[in-house]
């Protein structure tokens, strides 16, 4: 059995310290440097993805916490909830369509801002960061004892404790651990998080022997994530919106996976040329003096 952390949250006299956000942002700085590293590799200009992070890093927060409250309006809005809870994004909550989606808007004004045209490059340079972040943020909801499967004994089931804070009393999320096991679960964190770092290192090596470019790198990124949480979302236990019986995120796995794969199907094939990542003012002019020898060759 894999045990449950004791506790998600740790009090710094009036400062708490949670593992959900730690985790999240530690997620995001691997893959602004992974992301940066690609691009860079590719002939883009360095500092251009910290840059565009400024702006698809809040636009991304805020539409996967608008996705997430959209599609669980119940726990907010619904019969003796409260719709301030909508706000508290550290007690997890946060849907990666709505993120990727909003997030490419921010990434899309971030480089319009440093006048850089190529998208489609830029989302294939920082894709394997993206979901091996998604992985990582995955941690966050381990730590919260949230999105987890059914019940089941298997080997590796994740033990689910009982927790006690004094503000809140018993809780699930809050609190520490008071030992007792309240079921044994499908840890569908891990399952996803391995299947992320997986994709990651498929579009690794994809990349490489293919050269993809022009955004199909990314939309390869959106339907192998979304084929996978497909069959995660099948082994989940808790609350969801449902359509005809089924959960909201399932049919959304299917309808981005296939709008995914129409467009790596349709798009251009090849590799973008190095000077497509750089700003006009970016470019200088070489002299033939200057161009090796054997360059090109």
């Amino acid at each position: 059995m894999i045990p449950s952390p004791p506790q998600g949250v740790w009090e710094l006299g009036p400062f708490p310290l949670r593992a959900y956000a730690l985790w999240i942002i530690l997620g995001i700085v691997v893959a602004i440097w992974w992301g940066e590293k690609r691009w860079i590799a590719r002939g883009g200009r360095a500092g251009v993805v910290l840059d565009t992070a400024l702006w698809a890093v809040p636009f991304g927060l805020v539409g996967g916490r608008l996705y997430h409250v959209a599609t669980d309006w119940y726990r907010y809005f619904g019969e003796g909830s409260n719709p301030v809870d909508a706000l508290k994004i550290w007690d997890g909550g946060l849907g990666i369509w709505g993120a990727v989606a909003l997030g490419a808007v921010g990434a899309y004004i971030g480089l319009r801002q440093q006048g850089i045209r190529a998208i489609g490059a830029f989302g294939d340079a920082v894709a394997p960061g993206i979901v091996l972040a998604q992985g990582i943020g995955r941690l966050g909801n381990y730590f919260n004892q949230e999105l987890y499967g059914r019940e089941t004994d298997v080997p590796w089931a994740l033990e689910i404790y009982q927790r006690y804070d004094e503000a809140y009393g018993y809780s699930q999320t809050l609190g520490r651990s008071t030992g007792q096991v309240l079921a044994t679960v499908h840890p569908t964190f891990l399952y996803e998080l391995l299947w992320n770092v997986l994709v990651a290192v498929a579009l690794v090596l994809i990349d490489r022997r293919f050269r993809v470019g022009h955004g199909r790198l990314f939309a390869l990124y959106v339907a192998l994530y979304c084929f996978g949480r497909f069959w995660v979302e099948l082994l989940r236990a808790d609350a969801a919106t449902e359509i005809f019986g089924l959960r909201i995120n399932t049919i959304v796995s299917v309808v981005v996976m296939l709008a995914a794969l129409i467009y790596v199907w349709r798009a251009r094939r090849g590799r973008e040329d190095p000077s497509e990542l750089r700003a006009p003012e970016d470019m200088t002019e070489e002299s033939p003096g200057d161009t090796p020898p054997l360059a090109g060759r």
